[in-house]
């Protein structure tokens, strides 16, 4: 078979194109790991002035370095970390009354002699207002001046002429994600936390908790272990669970009957039996503050068909159910 010249151009050009691509990834992959193992107290100090602030972190830079301050700040104020991105053309003409003396002051500038950042720089200098910097060079404007300077590792960029910001951005901004992951971790930030800032979305839904959606009180199908099956029956008929837990003397769950439980006892002495009798010892549990994702998680994974209904408790006592119904009509996939 002949393969047309048109076709071996278009196959080379996908060739040299998946290449480049490859170039650029391994170029800035390469950098990152460059910075992992450079990375030192300077570090350290800047999480320090971070935690130390009582307002928030003002985060500025021009150009591609903006564009990447505004993602990093929104990374920290998403994780429990108050930012402000405070672009430095406008700070020179009256936004500079948004940096107060609480604050302290992160700017991006890969050659550190950025001429628009060179109000801010002074007005924290004036105010005694600490300045981080992530720069490219340590004896720029920037680097001299800031009370912290995070240095990125001296990199080529990744596009082919040497001068688009490509490596030097993904450095940026991977350093930006470590100062906010490090200051979340050093908080204890936990996922309650996290919903509170992402109500909505897909992500709103994934952080739902098992005690938003389970039912309570009255609405629980329990009865003691020495109930009839008569009772059970009717508890499970009225609650519309397809199952009722059974508790002990001082009320823990001690077990669960189901459809599948009673179909295993079908007989003519059924309805003699006592709760205990028929039950499935030590039923699957979770907790109240789960997230409701577990839950699903650990229905679908439970048994041979899975199981449509958890139990929730605490130190054994059940405080609620939940039905793989509740997830699914709110999003918890």
């Amino acid at each position: 078979m002949t393969v047309s010249k048109d076709a071996k151009v278009e196959t080379l050009t996908k060739n040299k194109d998946l290449a480049s691509a490859q170039r650029v990834l391994q170029i800035e992959a390469d950098a990152i790991l460059q910075m992992r193992q450079s990375l030192n107290g300077d570090f350290i100090k800047a999480l320090d002035l971070i935690s130390a602030a009582k307002g928030r972190v003002i985060i500025s830079g021009m150009g591609k370095s903006g564009h990447i301050g505004k993602k990093i700040a929104a990374t920290m104020a998403s994780t429990g970390t108050p930012a402000q991105f405070v672009h430095p053309g406008e700070a020179s003409h009256g936004d500079l009354g948004m940096i107060t003396v609480n604050d302290v002051v992160l700017c991006l500038s890969n050659s550190g002699g950025t001429k628009e950042l060179a109000d801010i720089i002074a007005y924290t200098r004036r105010f005694n207002i600490p300045l981080i910097a992530i720069v490219g060079k340590a004896d720029s404007t920037l680097g001299r001046r800031s009370d912290v300077a995070l240095i990125l590792p001296d990199a080529p960029e990744a596009c082919s002429i040497g001068l688009a910001p490509t490596t030097s951005t993904t450095l940026t901004l991977a350093l930006g994600d470590a100062l906010a992951v490090a200051l979340l971790d050093r908080k204890g930030f936990s996922a309650d936390q996290f919903q509170v800032y992402h109500p909505g979305g897909k992500l709103g839904d994934s952080l739902i908790k098992v005690s938003d959606l389970m039912h309570e009180g009255d609405a629980i199908p329990i009865i003691d272990e020495q109930a009839s099956m008569e009772d059970a029956l009717l508890v499970m008929t009225t609650k519309g669970f397809g199952c009722v837990g059974v508790t002990e003397d001082g009320g823990n769950l001690s077990g669960i009957i189901t459809d599948g439980d009673i179909r295993r006892h079908m007989g003519p002495n059924l309805l003699t039996k006592t709760a205990k009798e028929v039950m499935t010892s030590s039923p699957q549990t979770i907790r109240p503050r789960s997230l409701a994702g577990e839950a699903l998680a650990q229905m679908n994974t439970t048994g041979f068909n899975g199981i449509t209904c958890l139990f929730v408790a605490t130190d054994r006592k059940p405080v609620g159910i939940l039905s793989v119904h509740d997830c699914l009509r709110n999003g918890v996939m």
